[in-house]
Parts: structure tokens; C-alpha cells; sequence
């Protein structure tokens, strides 16, 4: 019976490494650092957040200004005065917390227009990736880029020169 197991685990063993997977792997920062159009947008896109930036800097400024001036006159104000220019202030303050979260926040401006200039072009990159794949009859593909867990891979398994190609940009 211990015969039987062993020979059936073994059968087993050999069957798995018969079906062994293809796989490859591709640099996607490598792949998007030849691809012109999105170094185009990502300085569009650099163009844009510093024209936020300095906005929202300036709103910040204001605030900044008029929080001296009401410490600087806080002595010779009035109560009803110190309340409307505290109310100022924080108005003022609120006003520029909610253009940096419009620009800046999760779902901003600056990530609707990273959305619509970018995603086209990685969507494109990983059409191609899918049709090497399958030209190539390969069964997985990693992207080195974003695996710091993986140390060395053969160079021969790099398929990302194919993947430019494919994209028209060949090497």
C-alpha cells in the first residue's frame, strides 16, 4: 500500500513539472519611459499641479497674512471685531482646505486628469502585453517594476522590447 502511494505521488510529482506554466516578465517603467506620449502628459499633468499648487498656496497665504494682522491688532479690537475677523479666518481657512481637496483629494481634479491623459496610454500597454502573451503562448506575465520581491530574472524572459514593438515603438 506505502508502494502504491509513494509511486501514485510520484506519478503525480512528474505530471505537475509536464504542465509546467510559460511565463515572462516585462518592465512597465521601462516601457513607459520610451513611450513619448506619456511623457507628454505626465509634463502636462506637472504643469498643471504646479499652477494648483501655487493657487492653493496662495489661498494658504491669505490666511497666513490675515492671522498676523488680527494678532498683531488683537489689543485695540473690539469683541464684536475679534468674532468677525476669527470668523474670517476660518472662513478663509476652510476656503483654501477645500480648493487643495478639489485639486488634490482622492477623487480631485488632478486625479480625473491623470485618469483621462494616462489610463489610455497603460490601457493601450497592457493590450499589447496581453497580445505578446498570447503570440508568445505564455500563461503568466509579471512586471519587474512593481516586484521588489523579485531579485534576478534570465533576459531572455524579458518581453518588454516586444511589447514596444507591438506598440510601435521599437527599439
Amino acid at each position: 500500500m506505502k508502494k502504491f502511494l509513494f509511486s501514485l505521488l510520484l506519478i503525480i510529482a512528474a505530471g505537475g513539472s509536464a504542465m509546467a506554466q510559460k511565463y515572462a516578465v516585462v518592465d512597465i517603467e521601462y516601457i513607459l519611459k520610451n513611450v513619448p506620449s506619456y511623457e507628454t502628459a505626465n509634463e502636462q499633468i506637472g504643469m498643471i499641479s504646479k499652477r494648483w499648487q501655487k493657487e492653493v498656496e496662495a489661498k494658504q497665504q491669505e490666511v497666513q497674512i490675515l492671522t498676523k494682522n488680527y494678532q498683531t491688532e488683537l489689543v485695540f479690537l473690539s469683541e464684536d471685531m475679534k468674532a468677525r475677523r476669527e470668523q474670517e479666518i476660518v472662513s478663509k481657512e476652510k476656503e483654501a482646505n477645500e480648493l487643495k481637496i478639489k485639486y488634490f483629494g482622492q477623487s480631485g481634479e488632478l486625479y480625473k486628469k491623470r485618469e483621462a491623459l494616462i489610463k489610455p496610454i497603460q490601457d493601450e500597454i497592457y493590450t499589447a502585453i496581453q497580445d505578446v502573451a498570447k503570440e508568445k503562448n505564455l500563461d503568466m506575465v509579471f512586471d519587474r517594476s512593481s516586484m521588489p520581491s523579485l531579485i534576478y530574472s534570465v533576459p531572455k524572459i524579458d518581453i518588454s522590447d516586444a511589447v514596444l514593438q507591438k506598440l510601435g515603438y521599437a527599439k
